[in-house]
């Protein structure tokens, strides 16, 4: 399967807006969140990834199509480092095919430095994947910590792992 990793531009941003909601509507079963009146989830940092510095969105594709999307930024939740995956989505269609790991490997190439990573600790598919893939990037060079302090909506402890690309 031919993958590719693609800037999203500004005026691809409601694309990326309807895919941020099937990310969210899926999350929800673990953040506990309702929707607003509009029947939406929103995200509030969007128009922020073509205002602000540090902020980089990607969309994922499998053979042309349509898979998922990465969002990058330098605004760390849990100590300072260079960069944070804010926001990681693959569709179901395109899941186990090894397009995520792969996108990750991408990110990583480009963006390098110290990063962090938080997940929802309910989220079994989530940690598993991400133990996973950084395990292998670093080696087994990385440190998890459960955190209190960058709680998500429903109360839970954030997971975060720390390492260098």
């Amino acid at each position: 399967m031919n993958f590719e990793i693609v800037p999203v531009q500004e005026d691809e941003k409601e694309i990326l807006r309807n895919l941020m909601e099937k990310y969210l509507y899926e999350f929800s079963q673990y953040e506990l969140c309702d929707v607003n009146p509009l029947g939406l989830y929103g995200y509030s940092y969007l128009d922020a990834y073509w205002t602000e510095e540090g902020r980089w969105a990607f969309f994922l594709k499998a053979e042309g199509q349509l898979a998922g999307f990465a969002m990058v930024n330098d605004y760390p939740e849990a100590g300072k480092t260079d960069y944070c995956m804010s926001e990681f989505f693959v569709m179901y269609k395109y899941r186990r095919c090894g397009l995520g790991t792969w996108a990750v490997q991408q990110l990583f190439e480009r963006f390098k430095g110290t990063w962090q990573l938080k997940y929802h600790p309910g989220n079994l598919p989530s940690v598993h994947f991400w133990n996973k893939v950084v395990d292998s990037w670093t080696q087994g060079s990385f440190r998890s910590e459960t955190r209190p302090d960058v709680p998500y909506p429903d109360g839970t402890p954030g997971v975060v792992l720390f390492f260098h690309t």
